[in-house]
C-alpha cells in the first residue's frame, strides 16, 4: 500500500509504501507510518483491511480526522482511496499500489526543476541590472521596462537551449494550459482577444505567436464547452478534465523551435509577474474558480477552489520577493505594513479583500489572504442548482423580502453569508432607495437607486477613520427605504436595531454565528458593546426589530447550505431568553432539501392577504 504524506508546516510531500496487514500511524519509529511531531501520539491510529474495504481506527485522544470528520477514540470509519486522513500538521492519503503513478512523481520533480530554473534567471537579471530592491521598480518608465525585457530576453536565450526535453514538455504544458484557460474565460465573457505584447518587438516572433494561437484554438475547439457567462466555472472544470489528453495528442506536432518559444513565453511571464505584478498570485487572481488565496510564508500558497481548500505547487523565490509584492498591493491604496504596523486590511481595485500579517505577529513568515471579488454575482437559480437552498425556501424568502421583513443572515466564516445577502437583496423593489454599508464593498445590487457606502480605517496618523456605526447613523438622514449592512460585528448593532424599529422595514444584515440561537445571543453581546442597558430592554429591541434568522453553514465537502429559517417570536416568560420558532430546517445534510417544520410564521396571513406568496409555499 502506498500513501502520500503531506507536511503542512514545511510544505513537503513524500510517499511511503508498506506491506503491513494492519498499518499503524504514530510518532513511534516502530509504526508503519512514522510522523515525527509533538502533535502526534506514539500510537495515534491504525488502518485495518477487511476484504477490499479499509477502515481507520483512532487509538488516541490526540485528534484524528478523515475528510474533516472527527474520528473518536476507539471508533472506526470506512475510508476510500483518495480520502484525506488529517493528523496533526499531516495529511495522509492512501493511493493504492498503482495509483501513485510515475507521472505524478515526474511532475513534482519537473516543477522543482522549473522553479530552480526561473529563480536562476531571476537572480541573474537582478544582478545584471542591480535590481535587488524589487519592490521599487519603476514600471511607468518605458525605457527602464524596455531594458528589463531586453536583459530577460538575452538571459533566457542563453539558457533555454540547455533545458532537457522533459522540462520543455512540462513547461509547454503549463503555458498552453494557461493560454487555453484564458481563451475559455475570454469567450465566456465575450471579450475581444488581447494579443501578448512586450516592450521590444524583437522579442516577439509573429509567426510563432500565430502558431501558439492556432494550437490554443484547436485544443479549445475539441472541448465540449458552453461559453456562457454563467457557466464559466463549469467550462473551466471541463477544460481541467480534458486538457491533458488533448495536449498529449498535439504535442508531437509542435516543433522544437516553437517549444522553446512557448517556454520563453511561460518563464518570461512568471519572472515579469514577480518584477512588476503579483508574482505567483497573478494567475490565481485571474482564475474565476478560485475564491480565496492564502499565503503562509514564501513556500506555501493555498487556494479555495469550489469551496475546498487545497495546496498549490507555487511559491515565492524569497521572503523579500513576497514582502515586495505585499508592498505593491498596498501602495496604490495608501496603506503600508512594517514591524510598527504588522497587520493591515485593504481592498484591491476589483473589490477583492486583502489581509496581511507579518512579523512579529506572524511566526511563520508573511501571511497574505485575498478573498476574491466575484465578477458575476450569483442568482437564486445558481444557489438552487448548487443545493444551497430549496426552491420552496427560495420562494418563501423572496416573499419575505418583497414583504419588507427584517432579516439577519448568520453563519460561520466563508459560509456564504454575503453571497446569500446579495441574492436576497436583488428581490427588493426597483423603485426603492437602498443604502448599503460595508467594511469592504462586495454587494452588487441590480436596482437603479442604490447608495453604497464603505467604512474607512484610520490613516498612519490614526485619523480619518469612519466606522460602520457612524455610517449606519448617517444613513438614517439619507431617506432610505432599506438599509443593508454587510456585516454587524460591533456596537453598530444597536443603531441597526433602532433603524429597523423606526420604519426602515426590509433591512438586512449578516452576522457571524453557528446557529440561530447563537446569533440572537451574539446580537445581545454586540449591543452591550455600544451601550450599557438592561438585558430585558435589549431583548425587546431584538424581538421587535428582527423578523427572521436565516442560518447558512459550510460543510466538509465545501458545499454551503441554508440549514435553518427561523422566526424570532417573543421573550420566554420563565427564562427571559429570546424564543425562536424554526420554519424550515435541514435535517440531513446529505439530503439538501429543507423541510417545513409545520410552524407558520406570525406574518404569514399578512403576506398571503397581500398576495405576496401562497399557502403552498409551506407544503
Amino acid at each position: 500500500m502506498i500513501f502520500w504524506i503531506y507536511d503542512h508546516s514545511s510544505n513537503k510531500r513524500q510517499s511511503v509504501e508498506t506491506d503491513d496487514n494492519i498499518i499503524t500511524i504514530g510518532r513511534d519509529s516502530a509504526c508503519s507510518i512514522c510522523l515525527k511531531s509533538a502533535f502526534v501520539a506514539r500510537r495515534h491510529a491504525r488502518l485495518i483491511f477487511r476484504g477490499n474495504q479499509m477502515f481507520l481506527e483512532a487509538i488516541s485522544h490526540a485528534g484524528t480526522r478523515v475528510a474533516n470528520r472527527e474520528v473518536d477514540k476507539g471508533s472506526q470509519l470506512r475510508i476510500d482511496f483518495g480520502d484525506e486522513i488529517q493528523i496533526g500538521q499531516y495529511s495522509i492519503s492512501p493511493v493504492g499500489k498503482d495509483a501513485l503513478s510515475d507521472d505524478q512523481l515526474e511532475k513534482e520533480k519537473l516543477q522543482k526543476l522549473l522553479m530552480n530554473f526561473e529563480q536562476k534567471i531571476h537572480n541573474e537579471l537582478l544582478d545584471q541590472m542591480n535590481l535587488r530592491v524589487t519592490g521599487h521598480l519603476n514600471k511607468s518608465d518605458s525605457q527602464f521596462v524596455k531594458q528589463v525585457h531586453e536583459h530577460l530576453f538575452a538571459t533566457l536565450q542563453e539558457h533555454i537551449t540547455t533545458l532537457p526535453k522533459e522540462l520543455l514538455k512540462y513547461t509547454c504544458r503549463l503555458e498552453l494550459y494557461r493560454s487555453v484557460s484564458a481563451e475559455v474565460i475570454r469567450q465566456c465573457r465575450g471579450q475581444i482577444r488581447i494579443e501578448y505584447k512586450t516592450a521590444d518587438e524583437r522579442m516577439l516572433d509573429q509567426l510563432k505567436e500565430q502558431d501558439l494561437i492556432n494550437i490554443t484554438n484547436s485544443i479549445v475547439d475539441l472541448m465540449p464547452l458552453l461559453f456562457d457567462p454563467t457557466s464559466i466555472n463549469e467550462d473551466l472544470a471541463v477544460a481541467d478534465d480534458t486538457f491533458d489528453e488533448i495536449f498529449n495528442q498535439h504535442y508531437p506536432s509542435i516543433s522544437l523551435p516553437l517549444q522553446r518559444y512557448i517556454v520563453y513565453r511561460s518563464v518570461s511571464k512568471d519572472i515579469l509577474d514577480v518584477l512588476f505584478g503579483l508574482g505567483p498570485l497573478q494567475d490565481l487572481l485571474e482564475m474565476p474558480s478560485v475564491s480565496e488565496i492564502m499565503v503562509v510564508g514564501k513556500d506555501r500558497i493555498y487556494i479555495e477552489k469550489n469551496g475546498v481548500i487545497q495546496a498549490t505547487s507555487r511559491n515565492f523565490f524569497s521572503e523579500e520577493v513576497l514582502l515586495s509584492i505585499i508592498e505593491r498591493i498596498l501602495a496604490p491604496i495608501g496603506r503600508r505594513v512594517d514591524t510598527s504596523v504588522p497587520l493591515v486590511d485593504a481592498r484591491l481595485h476589483d473589490g477583492s479583500r486583502v489581509n496581511v500579517v507579518i512579523n512579529p505577529l506572524s511566526l511563520v513568515g508573511p501571511c497574505l489572504t485575498i478573498r476574491k471579488f466575484g465578477w458575476i454575482p450569483f442568482t437564486m437559480d445558481d444557489l438552487i442548482d448548487r443545493t444551497t437552498i430549496s426552491e420552496q425556501c427560495a420562494s418563501f424568502l423572496q416573499g419575505c423580502i418583497i414583504g419588507k421583513k427584517n432579516i439577519i443572515i448568520s453563519g460561520g466564516t466563508a459560509s456564504g453569508k454575503t453571497t446569500l445577502l446579495n441574492v436576497l437583496s436583488a428581490y427588493a423593489r426597483q423603485e426603492e432607495r437602498i443604502i448599503t454599508i460595508e467594511e469592504s464593498a462586495e454587494l452588487q445590487l441590480p436596482q437603479p437607486h442604490v447608495v453604497s457606502m464603505e467604512g474607512r480605517p484610520a490613516n498612519v496618523e490614526g485619523k480619518g477613520a469612519f466606522t460602520i456605526r457612524e455610517l449606519v447613523r448617517n444613513s438614517l438622514r439619507m431617506r432610505p427605504d432599506r438599509i443593508i449592512v454587510g456585516e454587524v460585528r460591533g456596537s453598530e448593532a444597536l443603531d441597526m436595531l433602532q433603524a429597523m424599529n423606526t420604519g426602515h422595514d426590509g433591512s438586512l444584515s449578516t452576522l457571524h454565528a453557528n446557529s440561530p440561537y447563537d446569533a440572537a445571543k451574539r446580537l445581545e453581546t454586540l449591543v452591550l458593546m455600544g451601550v450599557d442597558m438592561p438585558m430585558r430592554a435589549i431583548r425587546e429591541q431584538i424581538v421587535s426589530a428582527i423578523d427572521l434568522m436565516v442560518q447558512i453553514s459550510r460543510f466538509a465537502d465545501g458545499t454551503r447550505r441554508v440549514t435553518h429559517i427561523s422566526e424570532i417570536t417573543n421573550i420566554d416568560r420563565d427564562t427571559g431568553e429570546i424564543d425562536l420558532e424554526h420554519i424550515f430546517t435541514l435535517k440531513d445534510p446529505s439530503q439538501p432539501r429543507l423541510r417545513h417544520t409545520g410552524y407558520l410564521p406570525s406574518f404569514a396571513d399578512e403576506l398571503i392577504d397581500k398576495s405576496i406568496f401562497e399557502v403552498g409555499v409551506f407544503l
